[in-house]
């Protein structure tokens, strides 16, 4: 169902529509059902899974009769672990679930402090991460060298621009993470879908995210044919 709303993306991959108009409150229709789509990246596949509904960003050298024999369906089947390792294959990595979280853009916000290049913390294992699932990875943190905090903005799911956060200071430890990703909103053109993800037992992130304004929409989970690097 297409919404009338100021939401948008620049990315063009199909889900990514569909994305928008999940931030926009139009959701797929809950019925057990999925839908395969072309993964958005060489280097990564993945499975959403909405309420009632499953989307599989794979490749399309597995058939659909191979989906169908593993359980696939709208109901939690498109995330049971065996069939993740199928996909996967025995040499392949797979992340951790995540809870896909939704927000805006808001520009640039008069008097607010902006975001500035950290190219001194591009070798933080979370950065690492980020460049493994994401393109076009940007490290941003405070403008001052003695804070450690930082963000990274990339490419993520469906194309879309994804938001993560690490709180590397101690102290002060409070309020740090939701401060950040104010900060990193008003660093995306206003209206612009974002996207996040993170482990549903990291509860102090999950709730940095709400605070920020992100709405939890669904599940994602990534995976890759390729090994792990180590």
């Amino acid at each position: 169902m297409t919404v009338d709303s100021p939401l948008w993306t620049p990315a063009r991959h199909p889900l990514a529509r569909l994305l928008r108009e999940v931030a926009a409150g139009a959701f797929p229709p809950a019925d057990g059902g999925w839908i395969r789509v072309s993964p958005w990246s060489q280097s990564v596949q993945g499975i959403l899974a909405f309420t009632g509904r499953a989307v599989l960003a794979v490749s399309y050298d597995i058939s659909v009769a191979r989906l169908q024999d593993q359980g696939v369906d709208g109901w939690g089947g498109a995330h049971d672990p065996r069939l993740v390792c199928e996909l996967a294959g025995p040499n392949g990595w797979i992340d951790s679930l995540g809870v896909l979280m939704l927000c805006a853009g808001r520009g640039a916000q008069d008097g607010q402090p902006a975001l500035v290049s950290r190219p001194d913390l591009t070798k933080h294992p979370h950065v690492e991460y980020a460049r493994r699932v994401h393109t076009n990875v940007q490290v941003l943190g405070r403008s001052d060298p003695a804070r450690h905090d930082f963000i990274t903005l990339g490419h993520g799911v469906a194309g879309l621009r994804e938001i993560s956060v690490e709180v590397v200071d101690s102290m002060p430890a409070k309020g740090t993470a939701p401060e950040l990703l104010d900060m990193a909103l008003a660093a995306v053109p206003e209206h612009e879908v974002v996207a996040a993800s993170a482990p549903p037992g990291n509860a102090a992130t999950l709730r940095a995210f709400l605070r920020a304004g992100f709405t939890p929409v669904g599940g994602l989970q990534l995976f890759s044919t390729r090994a792990e690097r180590r």
